[in-house]
């Protein structure tokens, strides 16, 4: 068989849609990762920036606390003259230290200067107070005769005014009031509680700010990371679309013509049609090589018509379908007398000689089938008994032929034995036939006769 020309071949390629895709996802899912990291680290900031904010208030808050509770005590002391009290004060300024912790925890946690400058402002007036809360505590020690605590350090080398040691003890102990509760004193303090509020102020607007930044870096952040969630939806849904078109639609396509048993049609991507092309062309070959395969198996070799094997399944063919149809045996006279005088050659070239005269003699429809050497058939579907006369001229036309021939062969004539059924091909109407065979071969061959049943008129 002739090689066929391979056919080119056009499409996307699978690798190479699958290749970009794997990049295009890849690509994607790096800058949403890269995204969904830049959102943590604002949600970060933004946490961050709001326990700063807290951190600051609640430092802020001890540094107040510790100049309040230095005023508290300075007071309770001035006027209950409890020396507890005094303790109590030195060990806040000596031990607990809540303000100069509070003001070291901001200097090194926080960079605003400008926060932390109201902060030392705060604290440098807090300690001027202590200086006059000192001198007021003293001022009490020397009315009421007391002696210092252990702590009080400072109190025992501060020295009173000349002015302040010629006063009385009431004198003393009114200007020690004087001191810790006088406008002045209160002035001092609403300088250290406005210093505070205005180092939070400052904080809370730096805070503020950096929250506000970080809100609009998270925002635009979180727009990105929608946008790229968006985008991989649009890749996933563009990878089914081409999963659909270049994979699962061709192989339904190929699924129905396999089950249909016929040539595929070119679809899909360059791997499918690839593939359709080649199993065409195999196709082809298969089926040229089956019909090749089942003429040889139906069809005699020798003459060309159908042979013994397919003649056996017409007849059960018509054994199921209920069909008039005429029945021919047609026999060679005095075949073998031509093989022995003649040779095999002339033989075989006078049975393609007969085989061509029944095919041709007889209509499309009929089957003409060699069934022995020398031995033809013919079913004749549709055909009834009131038609013999046709069959007899086509016979005998033959018969004129085959006795006068003009190509060189021996002379040979047909004998023919036929019967009709009503019925399809009945189990006896082979019998019938070769009865009739039979009477023509007793009364000298060369000629046709019907199969008539026992009480009927020839």
């Amino acid at each position: 068989m002739e090689q066929k020309e391979k056919k080119p071949v056009k499409g996307i390629r699978i690798r190479t849609v699958n290749l970009i895709m794997i990049l295009i996802s890849c690509i994607l899912y790096v800058l949403l990762i890269l995204a969904t990291v830049r959102v943590s680290r604002k949600y970060e900031d933004v946490h961050h920036s709001m326990d700063d904010y807290i951190a600051w208030e609640e430092n802020n808050s001890l540094l107040t606390e510790g100049s309040a509770y230095l005023t508290e005590q300075v007071r309770l002391y001035v006027i209950t003259k409890d020396p507890e009290y005094m303790d109590h004060y030195f060990t806040e300024v000596q031990v607990t230290r809540r303000r100069e912790r509070a003001l070291a925890q901001l200097e090194e946690d926080f960079d605003s200067e400008e926060a932390y400058g109201y902060l030392e402002q705060a604290l440098e007036r807090s300690n001027r107070l202590k200086d006059q809360e000192l001198y007021a505590m003293k001022l009490i020690l020397t009315a009421e005769g007391q002696e210092p605590p252990d702590l009080s350090k400072e109190l025992e080398e501060l020295k009173l005014t000349a002015e302040d040691q010629a006063l009385s003890e009431e004198e003393q102990i009114q200007k020690a009031q004087t001191l810790v509760f006088g406008e002045e004193y209160q002035q001092s303090k609403d300088q250290i509680a406005k210093a505070v509020e205005d180092s939070l102020e400052s904080i809370h607007e730096l805070t503020h700010q950096k929250m506000l930044a970080s809100a609009e870096n998270l925002g635009s952040t979180m727009e990105k990371q929608r946008g790229l969630i968006s985008l991989l939806f649009v890749e996933n849904i563009i990878t089914f679309i081409l999963i659909l078109v270049l994979i699962i639609k061709p192989l339904q396509i190929y699924i129905r013509c396999i089950k249909e048993d016929k040539m595929m049609e070119i679809a899909g991507s360059y791997e499918f049609k690839y593939l359709a092309l080649t199993y065409n062309d195999i196709y082809e070959i298969n089926t040229a090589n089956e019909a090749m395969l089942r003429y040889q198996a139906e069809h005699d070799p020798l003459t060309g018509i159908i042979n013994r094997g397919a003649f056996e399944q017409l007849r059960r063919l018509f054994q199921i379908k209920k069909t008039s149809m005429a029945f021919l045996i047609v026999d060679v006279d005095k075949f073998k007398q031509i093989n022995d005088g003649y040779g095999h050659e002339t033989g075989d070239r006078v049975l393609k000689k007969v085989a061509e005269l029944l095919q041709d003699g007889f209509r499309a429809t009929d089957y003409p089938a060699r069934i022995g050497g020398d031995e033809f058939a013919v079913i004749l579907p549709n055909m009834t008994e009131d038609q013999k006369d046709v069959i007899v001229r086509k016979i005998r036309k033959m018969n004129e032929i085959l006795t006068h021939p003009e190509d060189g062969l021996p002379k040979v004539s047909l004998s023919v034995g036929a019967a009709f059924s009503a019925e399809g091909f009945t189990d006896d109407l082979y019998r019938k036939a070769d009865l009739a065979l039979y009477e023509v071969k007793e009364h000298g061959r060369c000629d046709l006769r019907f199969y008539i049943e026992e009480g009927q008129e020839g």
